[in-house]
C-alpha cells in the first residue's frame, strides 16, 4: 500500500525545529522513501518562530509544502496556534506540554501531549527536546525505524560531538514509550 506522511514541526529557533525535520526526513531516505523538508524561520538565530515542512513518502512528492498535516508537532504556544486549524481530522497533534500549557485543543483531532522540554532537561541536554518529539512521532506514524533514525543522527552528528549519541538516543526512546503510553 502507497502512504504519505504530510508532517509540519513548528516552534521558536533554538529549539531545534530544523534539525529535527532534516534528521527524519533523511531517516525516510534511508528507508528507501521519497522526502523533501522545507523549512521557515525569522531572521532571528533565537526565539523567533521556526518550522518545517517534511513529507515522507512511497511517491514522488509533487509539492514540499504541506497545508494539511498528518502529524503536528508544536513545541510552543504560537506554533500550536498557527498550525492546530490546519491538521486533518482525525490526525496528530504532539504537544510539547512543558512549553504549551492551558490551552484547549479541536476535538476532532488526536493530541498527545509529551513533556518535551522537561525530558530533555532531566537528560542533562535541553536542546535535546526536539528528539524527544520525533520519538513521539515515531511511535504514532511507526517510521522510521529505529535503525534508520539512529544512522541519521549519526550522519548530523558534528565532528567531536559523537559521544552525544547515547542521549540522543535515550531521550528519543523516552519519547517513543510515552507516546506509546498515551496512544495505548
Amino acid at each position: 500500500m502507497m502512504s504519505t506522511e504530510n508532517i509540519i514541526i513548528a516552534g521558536f529557533g533554538g529549539q531545534g525545529i530544523v534539525a529535527a525535520g532534516r534528521t527524519l526526513a533523511f531517516a525516510g531516505m534511508t528507508e528507501g522513501k521519497k522526502a523533501s523538508m522545507l523549512p521557515s524561520y525569522g531572521p532571528e538565530m533565537r526565539g523567533g518562530f521556526a518550522n518545517c515542512h517534511v513529507i515522507i513518502s512511497d511517491s514522488d512528492i509533487a509539492s514540499p509544502i504541506v497545508s494539511k498535516p498528518d502529524v503536528l508537532i508544536a513545541m510552543s504556544h504560537p506554533a500550536a496556534d498557527k498550525f492546530e486549524p490546519l491538521v486533518k481530522p482525525g490526525k496528530t497533534m504532539i504537544v510539547d506540554s512543558y512549553q504549551v500549557k492551558d490551552r484547549e485543543y479541536r476535538h476532532d483531532i488526536n493530541v498527545i501531549k509529551i513533556p518535551a522540554t522537561k525530558i530533555a532537561m532531566e537528560a542533562g541536554n535541553v536542546k535535546f527536546s526536539n528528539m524527544v518529539m520525533i520519538g513521539a512521532l515515531m511511535a504514532v506514524l511507526d517510521l522510521p525505524s529505529i535503525e534508520s533514525m539512529t544512522e541519521a543522527v549519526i550522519s548530523f552528528l558534528p565532528k567531536g560531538k559523537e559521544g552525544l549519541l547515547p542521549l540522543e538516543m535515550k531521550v528519543l526512546t523516552a519519547g517513543m514509550e510515552l507516546a506509546r503510553q498515551k496512544t495505548e
